[in-house]
């Protein structure tokens, strides 16, 4: 069951509970980073310079701990601060009001991600914590190898039947070659660092040979590796298991970054499987895991030639990271091969990759285009948190079939989906058991959204869960320091647990809770609201689980509703502004083009290839309270109310692999809005990807939603 999930939530301590003891991983100089300073009650522990623009610290802890971080660069975080996995209910306060440094709260063992909100992209300055259990001991007997702490320039190459022990602190500059044996253990905390000769322009990541991974292994059976951190610098597969069987990995911490963002995967299976992995931690710049039959180059012959099968694939209580590409890839257009039983379970997907490569990006990529063969069976996704995401499953199979593919519990928190999903060609036996966005439980194809064509059966949506978390607020209006009470439905013999996305956590059916501030859970509060994440986990004693969501804006700053002078009409105004911008422009200075007016964002550029377009107008907002607006684009969008921001997406983010155009964008942001009519602006920007942006809102008696035509209104005369 799911309980590993929940166990940080339900293990808040209050201040008086003794301080963990803390033994952190000796950093040696030439591996440090100085761009982050951690300490972990009050005890320095060294950080280590990982790839790209991340760091990362690990040390061994036993109880309780307070966090802090501090950044080199003074203000880093002005803009907020975001902790993943999100279902922990984790919140960090700036000490002494700095910009610069943060402390929080971790109640035991866990693996990390912190960042600024919605900088989590291949430039993103993050650093990853892994705080976990003490190491084990270091083995004995004559096939031991132990890999003491400190530098070591060479790759590891154990024989069938040898233990290698990485002592906490110890770097190997290099690969673990697993070529041809079996019966091999790996354990302790140490850390492989490979950097390779890869041209860094080009995918030369596949070949299957030594000391071209952080791991590798060929033709190889019944491997453990424990605790093993792998940091891949340089344009390959991180981990790459070629018609390999019998591997176990444990405790696993996998970092990859480089220049070109692309071509590294996390984890790869070609021919092979029977794998386990547990308790992993993946950052990777293409897919977190990926299964194909065989990779043995780019022409025509290698891609036709067949792969063997890849069966019997579980990775379980992880969490999973990507800058670009899908968190499991499996298929790849004229691939020939079979596939069965992959299962990722209690999983936090912490940020799925955006864009397109041929295939938008997804949870699950399935990519069986041009004469594609293959039988692909038992595909089950469940007890799943999503994090930032991009869209749910993308899977197109031309011959025989995929079938069989669950997505069981799957709980999307904070956003929408930004992309549809699609299913396509000979796929059929698609089942979706209690997919939610938020509180909103998908029960239809318009709801999730997918589209379904060239004769794949229409997915299945199962009917509602045994038990079903769901809850009620009041009042509608949260201010900082007020009570709010929530109220869960009803479910008897059932237990409740809350978690506010302050750090504080509750149990019960009702419960009632104070606010702290209007910074919200990321300490991004602009305009005086913050959006804080509410949880709530339902159990039962049968083990059956479900969890809601719910943003709530608390308020510590009011915009009063507008006085229109003269009548009103449905829709807004826009104006067209021809020309090429990289972001967007000043429109003040710009003269527009063509001007017009239409019901909501929509505006006629009449043959421009590049412009930019500014919708102006009034929202008719129905009472009085915290409103969240989300803001999605391609390339590049701007929200303004009553001339305050509230959400701008970020730079374009180009899709790749000859795909056009730019991936989504989103962006979020809370306002505290009396009744009435409010001056609303959009901007949005087209420079390649057409299409304008969409504007989605929620707040008092509103669920999450496109923002209706009619709660637009454009100004008649003297506008």
């Amino acid at each position: 069951m799911f309980f590993r999930l929940a166990v940080l939530a339900l293990l808040f301590f209050p201040a008086a509970h003794a301080a963990a003891s803390v033994e952190g991983a000796p950093v040696p100089a030439e591996m440090r980073s100085s761009f982050f300073a951690v300490t972990v009650n009050g005890q320095r522990v060294d950080v280590a310079y990982a790839a790209s623009s991340y760091e990362f610290v690990s040390f061994d802890a036993t109880g309780p701990m307070e966090i802090t971080i501090t950044a080199a660069e003074p203000g880093f975080w002005d803009r907020g601060v975001d902790i993943e996995p999100w279902r922990l209910g984790l919140r960090a306060t700036r000490v002494n009001g700095d910009a610069q440094t943060i402390r929080f709260r971790l109640p035991g063992p866990a693996k990390l991600s912190i960042s600024r909100p919605g900088d989590f992209l291949n430039h993103a300055e993050m650093l990853f914590l892994f705080a976990g259990s003490p190491a084990p001991r270091p083995p004995t007997g004559p096939n031991v190898t132990i890999v003491p702490a400190g530098v070591h320039r060479e790759s590891l190459n154990p024989k069938s039947g040898d233990t290698i022990y990485l002592e906490p602190g110890a770097f190997v500059l290099g690969s673990l070659n697993l070529w041809q044996v079996h019966d091999v253990k790996v354990l302790g905390r140490g850390t492989i660092v490979y950097d390779g000769p890869q041209d860094p322009a080009a995918d030369d990541g596949w070949m299957q040979k030594p000391d071209w991974h952080c791991i590798v292994g060929y033709q190889s059976q019944n491997v453990e590796i424990d605790g093993l951190t792998c940091i891949i610098r340089s344009r390959t597969w991180s981990i790459q298991m070629k018609d390999s069987t019998g591997f176990r990995y444990d405790d696993l911490r996998v970092i990859g970054g480089n220049p070109g963002n692309a071509n590294q995967d996390g984890m790869d299976w070609l021919g092979g499987g029977d794998t386990i992995v547990k308790n992993a931690f993946f950052r990777a710049s293409d897919d977190d895991l990926a299964m194909e039959g065989n990779w043995d180059g780019y022409t025509q012959a290698d891609m036709l030639r067949p792969g063997h099968d890849v069966d019997n694939i579980t990775v379980e209580d992880s969490e999973l990271s990507t800058s670009i590409s899908n968190t499991v890839r499996a298929g790849w257009p004229e691939k020939i091969f079979n596939s069965r039983n992959f299962t990722l379970r209690n999983s936090d997907i912490l940020d799925g990759g955006i864009g397109a490569c041929g295939q938008t990006f997804g949870l699950l990529g399935f990519w069986g285009a041009k004469g594609a063969q293959g039988d692909h069976s038992g595909f089950t996704f469940e007890n799943l948190f999503l994090d930032n995401w991009y869209s749910l499953m993308q899977i197109e199979q031309e011959q025989p079939a995929v079938h069989g593919v669950t997505f069981r519990n799957i709980w999307a928190l904070g956003q929408p989906p930004l992309a549809e999903s699609t299913i396509t060609g000979d796929v059929k036996d698609v089942t979706i058991d209690n997919l939610k966005y938020g509180q909103q439980r998908v029960s239809d194809d318009a709801q999730m959204p997918v589209v379904v064509s060239a004769g794949a059966e229409q997915p299945r949506f199962s009917p509602p869960p045994v038990l079903a978390a769901e809850f009620a607020i009041e009042p509608a209006v949260a201010r900082p320091g007020r009570k709010v009470t929530f109220t869960a439905g009803r479910a008897p013999g059932a237990r409740y647990t809350w978690l506010f996305g302050d750090g504080s956590v509750q149990h019960g059916r009702h419960v009632r809770h104070r606010f702290p501030d209007a910074l919200g859970t990321e300490l991004d509060g602009r305009n005086g609201a913050g959006i804080f994440r509410v949880l709530l986990h339902v159990t039962d004693k049968t083990g059956h689980q479900d969890w809601a969501e719910q943003n709530v804006a608390a308020v510590d700053e009011w915009h009063d509703a507008v006085q229109v002078p003269g009548a009103t009409t449905p829709g807004l105004d826009w104006k067209i502004y021809a020309g090429a911008w990289a972001e967007l422009p000043d429109f003040a200075k710009l003269q527009p083009t063509l001007t017009g007016a239409s019901p909501n964002l929509e505006a006629n550029a009449q043959g421009f290839t590049r412009w930019a377009t500014a919708w102006d107008g009034f929202l008719r907002v129905p009472a009085d309270g915290g409103y969240i607006f989300h803001l999605i684009d391609r390339d590049g969008a701007r929200l303004t109310i009553d001339g305050a921001e509230v959400a701008k997406t970020g730079p374009p983010f180009a899709q790749v692999c000859g795909s056009p155009g730019n991936a989504l964008r989103y962006d979020r942001g809370a306002i505290g809005l009396r009744a009435g009519l409010h001056a609303i602006r959009v901007e949005g920007l087209n420079t390649m990807s057409g299409g304008a942006p969409r504007l989605l809102w929620e707040g008092p008696g509103l669920a999450l939603e496109e923002v209706p035509a009619q709660a637009y209104l454009r100004a008649l005369a003297g506008r």
